[in-house]
């Protein structure tokens, strides 16, 4: 017989594989040494075409061909399970093995014939259902352009892009290295000497220069303190805020972070589209889809807990 055909277990056994498919893979054995150690990379083997009726999967009398196996991963990946790997789809195999061998001792000695068994199958059975419910409607619900459009006017603003240099001046307790030579300045300190920076650049310094002079954010001091173009959600909220709200060319007052005093010069200040924007507003908007028309699905079918027993 096979797993998939003639056992009453088909849903229960996907429901496991569900589980099983969420833990962790097991770290596997590297066979060969890194090819950096060997100074060679290690053989490869023949390609084995594998034709979907091979049995792949042997439990007593059972057995799982390829075709059917694929069929469980595939059904895995719907619901948003990936088994990709010769290592994961192996472990999986080994533990739907191992469950099987488990399963068929339970019904020899009547397990399966509990009235708690029965619930707890019951239940297995609804909850891959349920699943696949939900996976069903996230492939085939479809966000029309009305929906993705109020979504981006409501969202304009998170694809803002702001593109700046900044001048950091650290003080005690900051995570930032001291550059060598230099003193580890107070909180006044570091402030007064933000604030003398800044007198600088208003007066006609360059910043870029200023930048490469005193900045201790050697990251990016080389390049005038650029830190390139940025989103929002991408720098401390003190950072962002300023960013944000500094007009190209402008040079903030110093901002503190936990970083240091920060001058911030903005650029350039863009927006995306929504044309550039659909494709990922759309994906957006999917998953709240998904869940408006599950909790419609919900409230079609009254359920009612007796409160004498559940309380309210």
């Amino acid at each position: 017989m096979t797993f998939f055909v003639l056992s009453r277990y088909s849903l229960a056994l996907f429901a496991a594989a569900l589980v099983l498919a969420q833990q962790p893979p097991a770290p596997a054995a590297s066979p060969h040494p890194p090819a950096a150690q060997t100074g060679s990379k290690p053989a490869e083997g023949p390609v084995v075409i594998v034709s979907p009726d091979t049995v792949v999967l042997t439990v007593g009398n059972d057995k799982m061909t390829r075709a059917q196996f694929e069929e469980l991963l595939a059904a895995l990946t719907e619901t948003g399970r990936q088994i990709k790997t010769p290592e994961q789809k192996r472990q999986l195999a080994q533990q739907l093995g191992e469950l099987k061998v488990m399963a068929d001792e339970a019904r020899k000695r009547k397990v399966d014939q509990t009235e708690s068994a029965r619930q707890m199958i019951a239940v297995q059975i609804d909850s891959v259902l349920a699943n696949l419910l939900g996976a069903k409607i996230s492939a085939t619900i479809k966000a029309d352009d009305a929906t993705t459009k109020a979504f981006f006017e409501q969202h304009k603003a998170d694809y803002d892009l702001v593109k700046a240099s900044h001048i950091l001046i650290r003080y005690k307790g900051s995570p930032v290295s001291i550059r060598p030579g230099e003193k580890d300045l107070t909180e006044e300190e570091a402030l007064a000497k933000a604030q003398d920076i800044r007198k600088k650049i208003l007066a006609g310094g360059d910043f870029a220069a200023l930048a490469k002079a005193e900045s201790d954010d050697t990251s990016n001091a080389g390049n005038g303190g650029s830190l390139g173009q940025f989103g929002h959600n991408r720098m401390v909220p003190a950072f962002e805020q300023a960013a944000f709200a500094l007009q190209v060319g402008q040079i903030s007052e110093p901002v503190k972070t936990q970083f240091g005093y920060h001058l911030i010069k903005v650029e350039e200040h863009t927006s995306k589209t929504y044309d550039e924007l659909k494709p990922e507003l759309e994906s957006r908007v999917k998953p709240q889809l998904t869940r408006d028309l599950l909790d419609k699905i919900k409230k079609q079918t009254p359920v009612t807990l007796d409160e004498s027993y559940f309380g309210k």
